[in-house]
C-alpha cells in the first residue's frame, strides 16, 4: 500500500488537532463500515474561518484527510470553505489509495456539517452570503 509523503506527514504530525469549546459550528460524521469518526470545529470571525480544529477516531488516512482539510479552509471565507471537495483533499495530499478515498469524503462532509451547524446557529449570516 502506497501513501504519499504528505499523507504520512499529516498522519504523524496532524495540524489543528483538538476541540474548540466555544465553536461557532461543529460537524460530526462517521462511516460505520470502517469505523472512522470525524468531528470538525470552526470559529468564524468577519465571515471567515478564523480557527478550525478536529478530533478524528480512525485510520491514518482519516487523520491525514482531517488535518489537510483544516489547513485548506483556515482563513477562507465561510462560503468558500463549504465548497471544499474530497477531490481537493486528495490532491492536497498528493493522492490516496483507492480504498481510502472514503476518508477524503468524510473530511469534506465534516467541513460541510460544521458550516451547516454554524448557519443554523447564525441564520442571518447565510442570507448575507448569498
Amino acid at each position: 500500500m502506497f501513501y504519499s509523503e504528505k499523507v504520512m506527514d499529516h498522519f504523524r504530525n496532524p495540524r489543528n488537532v483538538g476541540e474548540i469549546p466555544d465553536a461557532d459550528g461543529v460537524g460530526e460524521v462517521g462511516n460505520a463500515k470502517c469505523g472512522d469518526i470525524m468531528r470538525m470545529y470552526i470559529k468564524v470571525k468577519d465571515n471567515k474561518i478564523d480557527d478550525v480544529k478536529f478530533m478524528t477516531f480512525g485510520c491514518g488516512s482519516a487523520i491525514a484527510t482531517s488535518s489537510i482539510a483544516t489547513e485548506l479552509i483556515k482563513g477562507k471565507p465561510i462560503d468558500e470553505a463549504v465548497k471544499l471537495s474530497n477531490q481537493a483533499v486528495v490532491e492536497a495530499l498528493d493522492g490516496l489509495p483507492a480504498h481510502k478515498i472514503h476518508c477524503s469524503v468524510l473530511a469534506e462532509e465534516a467541513v460541510k456539517a460544521a458550516v451547516e451547524d454554524y448557519y443554523k446557529k447564525h441564520p442571518k449570516t447565510k442570507t448575507k452570503n448569498k
